[in-house]
């Protein structure tokens, strides 16, 4: 698939994962739409990739629709990638036996509702959007990545409101891609294991604890790069032929409970 002179939505767009994406694809000559929460940041990157930044919470449908149509105002929307999400660790049950020391359930519908809700959100709003595009000699209208992560099939302690949300992103691939098949729209899913990403933190100590997370890596034993993710959700969007898959870029680990 084509992606010169089309347009983009990166939920997440303004740091980490989506940032590395979002300069990817401006790279190759897409208006990228930065649909992020962070104004100060998402302004300055958009402004720096020529693309454009969109105050977005994606489980807002009207905010939504608005960076859909931001996106179509500068050329066909072609590529969606969802990097929005937040993560939280909270073990089922507290040490007392108390009920109201169990797992917040609110918490747990915030996780759902961010990760899994506000993925199929932007996923059901682009796909409409999509329908309208001039199919290519494949007939493709359009590719959409979403983001799960490793903690869908490696779930640790306290991960259980994360690993649910991710595993129903990892869930929805399928289905998803069988759903939009008929107006040539490809869906696929990226679980990434351990990025390098500003969730870390910064100074001496985020290194070295980044350092034993990395020795704990298959090969090769380090975290791994924003762009490497951003490589990899390019070719899910202009490879052709990809299409329902799920796959993890993690270097070969498997997450132990702790």
């Amino acid at each position: 698939m084509e992606l010169q002179g089309t347009s983009a939505i990166v939920t997440g767009g303004a740091s980490g994962l989506g940032e590395a994406t979002a300069q990817l694809l401006a790279n190759r000559g897409v208006h990228v739409i930065v649909a992020d929460l962070n104004a100060e940041v998402g302004e300055a990157f958009a402004k720096e990739i020529k693309g454009t930044f969109i105050h977005t919470d994606v489980t807002n449908t009207d905010q939504v629709i608005t960076a859909i149509e931001a996106a179509r105002a500068a050329g066909p929307l072609f590529s969606i990638v969802n990097c929005a999400g937040i993560g939280w660790a909270t073990r089922t049950i507290g040490k007392d036996g108390e009920f109201s020391s169990a797992h917040d359930l609110e918490i747990y519908r915030k996780v759902i509702e961010v990760n899994l809700v506000g993925t199929f959100n932007v996923c059901r709003l682009g796909a409409t959007a999509m329908s309208h595009n001039t199919p290519d000699e494949d007939g493709c209208r359009g590719a959409i990545v979403n983001t799960a992560s490793v903690a869908a099939e490696d779930g640790q302690i306290g991960q259980v409101a994360y690993s649910s949300s991710k595993g129903g992103v990892v869930g929805l691939t399928l289905p998803l891609a069988r759903d939009l098949a008929p107006i040539g729209v490809r869906a696929n899913c990226i679980l990434p294991g351990l990025i390098d990403t500003p969730i870390y933190g910064q100074g001496e100590a985020a290194e070295e604890f980044k350092a034993r997370l990395g020795a704990g890596v298959l090969f090769p034993k380090r975290l791994g790069r924003s762009e490497e993710f951003g490589t990899l959700a390019v070719e899910l969007l202009t490879n052709s032929y990809i299409n329902a898959e799920s796959i993890r870029i993690d270097a070969g680990i498997r997450m132990q409970p702790k």
